[in-house]
């Protein structure tokens, strides 16, 4: 076991970076959507949404990319003996509903892109709502993922 763990020490190295940046950008979009979705409650004063939209926009394609293109992609390149076949068994059972969360998330990025009328920013509130649910969805699986590649960096470091 220990020469496979020499031989495959790219990916030993760069999974756990790449799950890294997932989880800061996850971050980052997080914090955007809350102080996007608070903007919303009607005792929140007058603030500049169209920009602060914009940046949350950019950041959630951001991490949508990093998700399915970078770290997906990295577990599905694993071989079948690597140490990470759990993640990435998780990976490919679960690569539906990332498919389906991220395709939700570039649709809210579309339907908001360029200048806004006041009918569409009404609608951004219900809009943030149902972007949130797919993001539970995502996450929970990120988060069992994550705990997976994590377990099996334990076990390389033993």
């Amino acid at each position: 076991m220990h020469t496979l763990l020499i031989d495959d020490q790219v990916h030993s190295k760069a999974l756990p970076d790449l799950i890294t940046k997932l989880l800061t950008a996850r971050q980052h979009s997080l914090i955007l959507f809350q102080k996007l979705a608070a903007l919303q409650q009607p005792s929140a004063p007058a603030a500049p949404v169209p920009h602060l939209l914009q940046r949350f926009r950019q950041t959630l394609v951001d991490y949508m990319a990093l998700g399915l293109f970078e770290v997906f992609q990295a577990l599905e390149d694993q071989p079948t003996d690597s140490p990470y076949r759990r993640a990435r068994d998780l990976a490919q059972r679960g690569y539906a509903r990332i498919a389906r969360t991220t395709q939700a998330a570039l649709a809210f990025h579309d339907r908001y892109d360029g200048d806004l009328s006041k009918v569409e920013l009404a609608e951004l509130s219900a809009d943030l709502s149902q972007l949130g649910e797919q993001l539970a969805e995502r996450i929970e699986l990120e988060d069992r993922i994550v705990a997976a590649v994590r377990k099996s960096c334990d076990a390389i470091a033993a």
